[in-house]
């Protein structure tokens, strides 16, 4: 499919405002924002941003509609998301070819990211009709206790540019089906895969009569997420960036006594065992090091490698290196596809140079590629240093891929090289020893919100609950039970006597 054919069965062309309500479009009356795809450096399309004014009508809107969408029964609002994954299924080919455009990652992943989309609005559904809580037995006698969750409000969304639709669905379709009302503010970097996320999803809202509102969007920079941390409208606001970002953040919403959900950057390690299935490391090590270019907050980032396997690994991994195809991510022949702009790629250039004065050892070259196919400038070689895991740049998270390698000779000191980075998100250790895998998995093991064994750190499911720790941000998306996050809890006693008791058995009497 040819991307004008992508555009026009999205109708990106039709919509230039960066502004609306649900099913419609506002004038957003900012500055237009172009969106230039690092694939070839053409441009794809323009969007004008909000203003004040126009962010305010959204919010107001969002505001409204929660009056009565949170009147809506659980199970209904369901039947709402369950149609929202048929639509997002009857797109999956254009909109995963525009993510892949408008981002850079490979096309495979594209239809992936929207596959998540899928899979979110099917968990989102289950969910809805099991909202539950807890009845708990009561001092008094002829008293009933019992909690329940309500819905919040406007739920504010801020996602970032590396997974430009599917962050704000594992938050947002969740967020409705608890009855609250969302607004998404997509990343200035891909705002064309979140206005034809908002075009998809208008027809659903539409034909079911939804409150205009309940689910709308505000395009702009980060003024406009200033505004979103700052207002008190938003009860509760999802940021998914940077650790920098994430801390401005949480401070803005906790100064007016807000809720923040946090999804930050991430160091994560891949510890290798000298009991590993080396060829299942290879692969788990490879795809997590280069996959979206390495711009992903789950990337491997540092390989912590058993001292009697270091070199063969090493060896196997320069290999498979060599075998890597840079390329145009919407040819299936491509492993690498580009950096999301020209700054991604000064952050790789510059982390390059301080992991050389700090003495790193360069076993698979940088560059920048250049010359036919690499017209956008955006695509650089993914490459390995041997470091010591207490650098600075190593404890840095650098958005590119850069593979840091070490080695360890105890498990114990893997751990701890490990875990002594200031980021907590992914982790994982490649082992066919049940006690090392369990002592992994224990309280003296990872200290990451996701631990694996036997794969990589990349690529989580939709079924678990996504986070991490530290400065990532200590937030929870997606599954298990995350659906709380989104909601208020309350408990409830009720006195069906003719008596007034009091618990812990005071006396009051008048």
């Amino acid at each position: 499919m040819k991307m004008n054919k992508v555009l026009d069965k999205l109708d990106i062309k039709k919509i230039n405002e960066g502004a609306a309500t649900g099913t419609k479009w506002l004038k957003a009356g900012g500055e237009k924002i172009n969106s230039y795809s690092p694939v070839d450096g053409k441009l794809i399309a323009s969007v004008t941003t909000v203003t004040r004014k126009s962010y305010d009508k959204v919010i107001d809107q969002a505001q409204a509609a929660f009056q009565e969408w949170r009147m809506w029964p659980a199970p209904k609002r369901g039947e709402v998301v369950r149609q929202v994954g048929d639509a997002l299924r009857k797109y999956k080919e254009p909109l995963g070819m525009l993510v892949s455009y408008e981002m850079g990652k490979s096309l495979q992943e594209g239809y992936g990211e929207v596959q998540e989309m899928i899979d979110i609005c099917d968990l989102a559904v289950g969910m809805s009709r099991q909202l539950y809580g807890l009845t708990m037995h009561s001092e008094r006698p002829r008293h009933r206790m019992y909690e329940q969750w309500h819905p919040l409000g406007v739920v504010g969304i801020i996602s970032a540019f590396n997974f430009p639709v599917a962050v704000w669905s594992w938050n947002s379709m969740i967020a409705l089906i608890c009855g609250n009302t969302c607004v998404w503010k997509p990343s200035e970097k891909t705002p064309l895969s979140a206005i034809a996320c908002q075009n998809i999803i208008a027809d659903v809202l539409k034909a079911n009569n939804v409150p205009e509102g309940v689910c709308g969007i505000v395009t702009g920079g980060r003024e406009c997420g200033e505004w979103m941390s700052e207002d008190k409208r938003i009860p509760l606001l999802s940021a998914t960036g940077s650790t920098r970002m994430g801390k401005a953040v949480a401070t803005a919403v906790a100064g007016r006594l807000g809720r923040s959900l946090l999804e930050l950057g991430g160091n994560n390690a891949i510890i290798i065992s000298e009991f590993a299935d080396l060829n299942i490391a290879l692969r788990a090590a490879i795809f997590g090091a280069v996959g979206t270019a390495g711009q992903r907050c789950t990337t491997t980032r540092r390989l912590i490698i058993h001292e009697t396997i270091y070199d063969a690994f090493k060896k196997k991994l320069v290999a498979a290196y060599k075998q890597l195809a840079i390329g145009d991510p919407l040819d299936e022949k491509s492993h690498v596809g580009p950096l999301i702009d020209q700054d991604a790629v000064a952050a790789y250039t510059n982390a390059i140079k301080e992991v050389k004065k700090a003495g790193g050892k360069e076993i698979v070259a940088a560059g920048i590629l250049t010359g036919k196919g690499y017209e956008s400038g955006c695509y650089v070689k993914p490459c390995i240093f041997e470091v010591q895991n207490e650098w600075p740049i190593v404890q840095h998270e650098t958005f590119a891929p850069i593979l840091y390698v070490m080695k360890y000779s105890k498990l114990e000191d893997a751990i701890a090289m490990q875990n002594n980075v200031p980021q907590g998100l992914s982790s994982a250790i490649m082992t066919l020893n049940m006690r090392e895998a369990e002592q992994y998995l224990s309280a003296v093991g990872s200290d990451c919100g996701i631990a694996n064994v036997n794969i990589g750190t990349s690529g989580a499911e939709i079924g678990g609950a996504f986070g991490g720790e530290k400065e990532t941000g200590g937030g929870r998306e997606s599954g298990s039970d995350s659906w709380k996050a989104y909601m208020r809890r309350q408990t409830n006693t009720i006195n069906w006597s003719d008596q007034l008791p009091l618990a812990q058995g005071i006396k009051f009497s008048v």
